[in-house]
């Protein structure tokens, strides 16, 4: 990765790595699954309220982009995908659907997850957009930059507000990647 991360982060994601080996969970990026695990993640989102619901069409269409699955024994205990938005002719790619099984959430596999779907698209526009100061926190160690409505183009509000992504900037933060900030202005 381009981006200059501090060592103790680095730690922590190279035990989470080290956790996973030791476990035989492998760590895939994949742009197919089959579609009874595409129903169970669809499912899974439905039953959560921390996830948004995400529709077997919308999972076939976001797998396209690349997901990191974390699998042992041909069942997946993590995901996250990305989602493309289309605005003004850029792609701007939005990591989507992160969770991890109950039973592996105190191993940093979530911020596994989120550095290699950052990592994937480092030279593309990356977006974020969550509620949770744990993810806020992992935005800022993967090099992500907190940026406010009043900050972003009215096109990109537009589209977000269109999409449904818009939220209220009380309970929802917006991060983009280096590469998302230093163009961001295109999307004028």
């Amino acid at each position: 990765m381009d981006i200059l991360l501090n060592t103790d982060f680095l730690i922590v994601v190279e035990k989470a790595e080290m956790y996973c080996a030791q476990e035989g969970i492998e760590i895939e990026l994949v742009y197919k699954l089959p579609e009874k695990k595409l129903e169970i993640i669809s499912e899974r989102s439905k039953e959560l309220p921390t996830l948004f619901y995400v529709s077997l069409d919308l999972l076939r269409k976001r797998i396209e982009n690349g997901c990191f699955i974390l699998i042992k024994d041909n069942i997946i205990y993590g995901h996250i995908f990305a989602h493309e938005h289309l605005v003004r002719g850029y792609s701007v790619f939005e990591r989507s659907c992160l969770w991890v099984n109950r039973d592996f959430r105190n191993y940093n596999l979530g911020l596994l997850l989120m550095s290699r779907m950052t990592e994937l698209f480092t030279e593309s526009f990356m977006i974020s957009i969550a509620q949770t100061p744990k993810v806020h926190h992992y935005n800022q160690l993967l090099g992500m930059t907190h940026i406010t409505l009043a900050q972003m183009s009215k096109v990109l509000v537009e589209e977000l507000e269109k999409l449904g992504k818009l939220r209220d900037e009380l309970s929802y933060k917006y991060f983009v990647n280096p590469c998302f900030e230093a163009e961001i202005r295109k999307l004028k």
